[in-house]
């Protein structure tokens, strides 16, 4: 019986713990004004009729905090690389310079840092509603299980609580560090 719970409490960590990773690369992708290769994280290219991930059609750098430049493997694929970036809409205007696809990070105005912040708050809260909906699916997993006694149930439920407010209390940290981040000018 003790192994059952044990197997449905660390399955619970893990997807909580899944959350919270989903939650890092989502942030990551919210740009703070300064220019990082994190920011065409989601920029897909069509690569010889595939869509590939920018970062393996090119070598993407960042020479200075404004400044994002992409190195394609190939040149022909410069057109594509700028295709998908627009095609990505992230507020990007690509240019190339015939090696190379420069992107010029805008500064960001007061505006757009608080509809940034809002959608950090927004994805943060998503990652809220998927670890409580680990803990029921995890309760209820507890719920069906055959001749578990009564104080068991409770004592696995209290930690499948303690496991979410852990988590919850971690998306909240990562919240606000990532709203200080927007904000800072």
């Amino acid at each position: 019986m003790n192994e059952e719970i044990d197997f449905i409490l660390d399955a619970t960590k893990e997807a909580m713990q899944n959350a919270l990773l989903h939650l890092e690369k989502k942030l990551l992708n919210i740009r703070a004004g300064k220019a990082s290769a994190a920011m065409l994280g989601s920029v897909m290219v069509d690569y010889y009729g595939s869509s590939t991930p920018l970062s393996q059609v090119g070598n993407i750098n960042t020479p200075d905090a404004r400044t994002l430049t992409i190195t394609p493997y190939e040149k022909s694929m410069i057109q594509g690389i700028e295709k998908g970036i627009m095609n990505a809409n992230l507020g990007f205007n690509p240019m190339n310079n015939g090696e190379s696809v420069i992107i010029s990070v805008p500064p960001l105005t007061e505006e757009r840092r608080r509809e940034l912040a809002k959608q950090a708050k927004a994805e943060a809260e998503d990652s809220k509603i998927g670890v409580r909906n680990d803990r029921k699916n995890s309760n209820n997993d507890l719920k069906k299980l055959d001749g578990i006694s009564e104080d068991a149930l409770k004592a696995s439920e209290s930690e499948v609580q303690t496991l979410t407010n852990t988590f919850i209390k971690k998306i909240d940290e990562m919240l606000v560090a990532k709203e200080k981040e927007i904000m800072t000018v």
